[in-house]
């Protein structure tokens, strides 16, 4: 039943009888009324003055009358100067959810398209090779996990790739203090995950470097001809030369550290519950795009300076110039993200490529974009970049081990160690088993992280609090993972109690707060679509939030199991079933798990 579609076609009615005037549906746009006043639809009238020749006022009475007579679907109303303020009758929310309970017990997902027949590519995570992830990893893996979930919920075809940095002098820093100082430790011996004794050494090199560059400066060199000529970092650029012609010792030392990398984030991933289609690596893919440069050049897109370098000028667009290929003949960054796009899309013809990067990353996406277009690429037009920002913690809260950046590993654990205070001083698990305990903490602290990072939109900068994120009260994840698990147990007593939640025709008037939560459940559809088209996960944490919100109302304000008419418990039970479903399905779309009971 489409509510809005029957009352526009009601509204254009009324203009063509009271006003011998055909509207259009686009030209009829109806808004949700405000809480302070009774209805769910608002028609503003307005812009129709030059048609009714009427006052807004009278306007809106004349329409709201022939609503009222003519629309099975609308009960009543009331007029706020020019606003009209639509009461549905009380049959539609019953109908309505009806509908909706049909849709949860088909095959049919409530609020997911049908197969469009567009693929999606969506690039996240991004990591370097050269230390652990840290809290802007995680706030790019959310964001791009939750993107791939909701544009599939839009029915795209989703891929889902990484691109690993596991070459240049970052990576050559960690291997030669590993060399340096390393006195052959493992993983193993030093009983640590891999990607953070890899981190510790690129630690360990910046430590060494600045002494160096230090003991440089108290000689009398200048501080930035110091940073230049200091041993490490000219024994780091040789090693990145061996790396490139081959050396087997510095290549066998990379494969050997990097595999040590790749196994302490995969844990990272498993316990975050993310994943990859395919990865790429960029010391497979940094030798591509300079046959792209070549044919730019043909096509008259680049251009050569005398000094043989290569350039693109993008002044028209405000974008200045930008350097695609060296003098010597060496890739840039540039340089590398052409053939990447282009051996992407040999890999997969995508309609559309996302590329989930911090927001200090914005003018090279512009140029990327741009150099592709005039190039004449055919997904050229489907690239988008989704911009975020840095996520900071309150000043105090959670150093990373290695003293530069937060440690995603050690967030995790925080929070879910938050997570286990919080549920342990309520005495919420004395029903549980230790192993079922120790998994509602996991689901709740990865819940609180999640949520919170992708609660705030993603453009904005942000500040993260561990301790607020595992509240069971407020704009939180355990918040709404807490009134799951409560229509969980009520779900448990209706079974045991023979309630069928589809046995309800006509129950008489419903009260506000239940056709609140019904029209709430309409909207999910349209939060979905709107997520998709904005790229952001917040409209649906937002969402499921509001609904999590406006169902506890529900549940305080009416009685279920104390109805005596047995339509109306019917009808709450079934209220509750889609709520339950709603807010899985919109957690599962954020990658949040929803607890059955807490």
């Amino acid at each position: 039943m489409n509510i809005e579609k029957q009352l526009i076609e009601g509204i254009q009615a009324a203009f063509q009888q009271h006003y011998q005037h055909q509207l259009s549906e686009d030209e009829i746009s109806l808004q949700p009324t405000r809480k302070d006043f009774t209805g769910s639809h608002t028609f503003v009238t307005f812009p129709f003055a030059r048609i009714t020749r009427q006052s807004p006022p009278q306007t809106a009475e004349t329409i709201g009358n022939y609503l009222r007579e003519n629309a099975e679907i609308v009960k009543d109303f009331n007029v706020v100067k020019g606003f009209l303020n639509i009461e549905l009758s009380d049959v539609v929310w019953v109908n309505t959810l009806k509908s909706i309970l049909q849709d949860y017990q088909s095959d049919k997902l409530y609020g997911f398209q049908p197969d469009n027949g567009q693929q999606v590519m969506i690039e996240f995570s991004s990591p370097n090779t050269n230390k652990p992830l840290h809290l802007g990893h995680l706030r790019n893996n959310f964001l791009g996990y939750a993107m791939s979930q909701i544009l599939a919920a839009n029915g795209y075809t989703v891929r889902k790739v990484n691109i690993v940095n596991d070459r240049g002098i970052h990576i050559c820093k960690s291997m030669l203090a590993y060399q340096k100082f390393g006195n052959v430790e493992t993983p193993e011996s030093a009983g640590i995950k891999g990607d953070h004794l890899v981190g510790k050494y690129y630690v360990e090199f910046d430590k060494h470097y600045k002494a160096e560059i230090s003991e440089l400066v108290e000689q009398g060199m200048g501080e930035e001809q110091a940073k230049k000529e200091a041993p490490l970092i000219k024994e780091a650029q040789q090693m990145l030369k061996q790396w490139e012609q081959g050396d087997a010792e510095t290549v066998a030392l990379w494969k050997k550290m990097n595999g040590w990398v790749y196994e302490g984030f995969d844990a990272t991933y498993q316990k975050i519950g993310v994943s990859f289609d395919q990865i790429y690596y960029e010391s497979d893919t940094y030798v591509l795009g300079k046959d792209i440069v070549e044919e730019g050049l043909e096509k008259g897109v680049f251009y050569r300076k005398d000094d043989g370098s290569v350039w693109i000028d993008l002044s028209d667009e405000g974008l200045d110039e930008k350097l695609v290929l060296r003098a010597d003949g060496t890739s840039v960054y540039m340089t590398q993200d052409l053939g990447t796009a282009e051996l992407r899309y040999q890999d997969w013809s995508f309609n559309r490529l996302v590329y989930v990067v911090g927001n200090e990353q914005n003018y090279h996406f512009k140029v990327l974009f741009s150099i592709l277009k005039k190039l004449g690429r055919p997904y050229a037009n489907g690239l988008y970049h989704l911009s975020y920002g840095m996520v900071d913690l309150p000043t105090g809260k959670m150093k990373s081990r290695e003293g530069t950046v937060v440690d995603a590993d050690d967030l995790i654990d925080e929070v879910i160690s938050e997570a286990r205070k919080k549920t342990e001083a309520l005495g919420k698990i004395d029903e549980l088993t230790e192993n079922q305990a120790e998994e509602l903490f996991q689901m709740l602290g990865l819940g609180a992280i999640k949520y919170f990072l992708l609660k705030v939109d993603p453009k904005k900068r942000m500040l993260f609090n561990p301790e607020e994120s595992v509240q069971l009260q407020g704009d939180t994840a355990p918040f709404i993972q807490y009134t799951h698990a409560r229509i969980s147990a009520i779900l448990q007593k209706a079974k045991l109690e023979n309630t069928d939640n589809q046995l309800f025709e006509s129950i008489g008037t419903i009260e506000t707060s239940e056709q609140e939560v019904v029209e709430l459940l309409t909207a999910f559809p349209q939060k979905i679509q709107l997520a998709g088209s904005e790229y952001s996960p917040s409209v649906i944490s937002q969402y499921v939030f509001d609904l999590a919100k406006a169902y506890n109302r529900f549940y305080t304000e009416v009685p279920i199991f104390a109805e005596e008419a047995k339509e109306k418990v019917a009808f709450r039970v079934g209220l509750s079933f889609a709520v339950a479903q709603t807010i899985r399905t919109g957690l599962g779309l954020l990658g949040i798990q929803a607890p059955e009971q807490m």
